[in-house]
């Protein structure tokens, strides 16, 4: 976090920070007995289902009733009613598919479903509204809630079940994410999207090319991280109040921005949807705000970064309106959004700008290589009679990709800032993939995969992107080289389990050192806990990462840091398996005070750091911060 407000908590550290989510309250004896049993009856009718696809929309009942009980998120009194109904519910589904029947499947107006994610095997719930009648291919607006630390499994369930929300448009699928809980659509709150659409498409029949990006409050700040960073695939997008940036947002001053490490403010442009204005060019966007409503800076600042690209904001106003929104700005949005409702997949012109190759794509254009991470990039490409001309920043690797039908059969050269290149024409089906690498500041085609080891897509850190696909704690099994840091991994390990339950709703897979097999080496990225002595994995790939490590010191970029108080955290390929990631000592990288606002959960580490974990925290992190950075494009030490 940034100094001045952390010196601040520090201060307070007296008082602990306030827990998110809170507290819940007292369960009585009587209705945890018959929690307890309904639990049971329904994971008993689980075990007879497994294998079933249909399994996880039964689960998301058993998982809901689960949670609150067991970890006392039970927030008021009747939350416990609302529990046992969706036991109830859940063993009527339950019975009915043992029968070989699912009417929900089949089902219009409110339906909760649930998909099993490949980040932590964990179930998550989604809503869905399915209008009475529709088109052979449904149009799908999706949903991102506002904050609400209350927001439990077995609440969420209940309203999806009971509340149509604030637009269901006909002939609409309106999709209702629970983003893994209160984090606006971060992390794996972000991945949730993606997994929720994919299940959504697996049961119903939905036309990839008029799907909406739509939220309120915290809601409409995941809307605008989501439509910024992946223009290219929605036909419109309508953000509602929320914040869109950091810094701003937070009104921090010129001194407490200055005090703020190069590392943290350098990844503010992960999540910073200003920073990604130009890619609206490509996407229709209608923001909405109460002509008073404080969280009208979020569209303020965008309109501004807008203009600065050249374009208008279309925005609606509630008119003497706080933070909500007017009924008579709800058809001015509507009409906006329906006008705008089908993307075109290969438009003629594409605008791209991208501060990482985490968000690489834009439609057509596809960027592999970055000159430079947290730098902005640019593309600027245009369909000519013949080909692509292109203007480009800071990219080194890039791809033209046109599906079948979308290419034109004149395609033979493409321009590259001023270089003209011949190319391949577009096969028979139309369909036209075109590689091009800079090198030495001269474009050439480029043809298979680089070679060597370096950053790509999904593959480019910092720490916190290893927890964006199946990750495994690996916890040490043998002694440690230092008392003092080992005590600090194992309450890092049991912090990071407790707030990945907390904020990220799963249950993080753990395994010990000795339990990694080829299979999880080849599935998962490795959170290795400990250090050479204690983790074997970590010792079985000490000489292949760019850190040593020894019972004296820890050594990194030439200098040495003692090893009983300095503890190295980083993000780097695994060398057992280059295609995924090995991660030191590091759950995700914001902590306890950051959950307090949306807009500080934001990664806190860069690439690689070195902890002094005697020292009080500084910048809020587990330990002083010494020394950190980002590795080079080719996971290097070197600029």
């Amino acid at each position: 976090m940034f100094r001045l407000l952390l010196i601040l908590a520090a201060a307070l550290q007296a008082e602990p920070v306030r827990p998110v989510p809170p507290p819940g309250v007292d369960v009585p004896a009587a209705d945890r007995k018959d929690l307890e049993a309904g639990l049971q009856r329904l994971h008993s009718s689980l075990e007879k289902l497994k294998g079933n696809p249909l399994l996880p929309d039964v689960q998301i009942y058993h998982e809901a009733a689960r949670y609150a009980l067991q970890y006392n998120e039970f927030f008021k009194s009747e939350e416990i009613f609302k529990a046992k109904e969706l036991l109830r519910e859940g063993q009527v589904r339950a019975d009915q598919l043992l029968k070989g029947e699912a009417p929900w499947t089949t089902a219009t107006g409110l339906v909760v479903r649930g998909y099993v994610s490949k980040i932590d095997k964990s179930v998550q719930p989604y809503g869905l509204y399915i209008p009475p009648n529709g088109p052979r291919r449904w149009r799908l607006d999706a949903w991102f809630h506002g904050r609400s630390e209350v927001l439990s499994e077995v609440n969420f369930l209940w309203e999806r079940e009971h509340s149509v929300g604030e637009f269901t448009p006909p002939d609409s699928i309106v999709l209702f994410l629970y983003g893994r809980y209160c984090n606006a659509n971060k992390l794996a709150g972000e991945v949730d999207l993606f997994e929720a659409l994919a299940d959504v498409k697996r049961h119903y029949p939905i036309d990839d090319n008029r799907i909406v990006v739509r939220g309120f409050s915290m809601g409409g700040a995941a809307a605008w991280h989501i439509a910024a960073h992946h223009a290219g695939l929605w036909a419109a997008a309508a953000p509602g109040a929320g914040f869109s940036e950091t810094p701003e947002f937070l009104k921090l001053t010129p001194e407490q921005i200055a005090a703020t490490p190069e590392w943290e403010k350098a990844l503010w442009h992960m999540y910073n949807a200003t920073d990604y204005a130009s890619n609206f060019y490509n996407l229709p966007v209608v923001a909405y705000n109460g002509d008073i409503d404080p969280q009208k800076q979020a569209a303020d600042v965008m309109e501004r970064e807008l203009k600065l690209e050249g374009m208008q904001l279309s925005r609606v106003y509630g008119p003497n309106t706080g933070h909500r929104y007017h009924p008579d700005s709800k058809p001015q949005i509507n009409a906006i959004v329906d006008a705008n409702s089908t993307r075109d997949p290969y438009p003629s012109r594409i605008r791209f700008t991208t501060w990482t190759l985490s968000y690489n794509r834009m439609k057509w254009v596809v960027v592999e290589g970055l000159e430079k991470h947290w730098q902005r990039a640019r593309v600027d490409a245009q369909q000519t009679e013949t080909g692509v001309e292109a203007k480009t920043t800071g990219v080194v690797l890039l791809n033209f990709e046109f599906g079948p039908g979308g290419a034109k059969p004149d395609f033979r050269t493409v321009t590259v800032d001023g270089q003209k290149l011949t190319v391949n024409s577009p096969q028979t089906d139309r369909s036209w993939t075109v590689k091009l690498r800079k090198t030495a500041g001269r474009w050439t085609v480029a043809g298979g995969e680089e070679p060597g080891l370096h950053k790509v897509h999904g593959l480019q850190g910092p720490i916190d992107d290893a927890f964006l696909d199946s990750f495994v704690f690996v916890k040490p099994s043998g002694t440690p080289l230092s008392e003092k840091t080992g005590e600090w991994t194992a309450s890092e390990l049991s912090r990071a389990i407790r707030e990945w339950r907390r904020q990220f709703r799963g249950d993080a897979q753990v395994l010990d050192d000795s339990a990694v097999t080829d299979d999880v080496i080849a599935s998962s990225n490795l959170v290795l806990w400990g250090d050479p002595h204690s983790n074997r994995i970590l010792a079985r790939i000490l000489d292949k990462l760019p850190v040593q490590w020894t019972a004296e010191a820890v050594v990194f970029q030439g200098r040495r840091y003692p090893a009983a108080t300095h503890v190295p955290v980083l993000i780097f390929p695994n060398p057992l398996n280059p295609k995924k990631y090995v991660v030191l000592n590091s759950g995700v990288t914001f902590r306890e005070f950051d959950n307090l606002n949306n807009a500080r959960q934001v990664p806190k580490l860069p690439d690689w750091a070195i902890l002094d974990t005697t020292q009080p925290p500084e910048e809020h992190t587990p330990g002083k911060v010494v020394t950190a950075g980002f590795f080079n494009e080719n996971w290097g030490l070197t600029p």
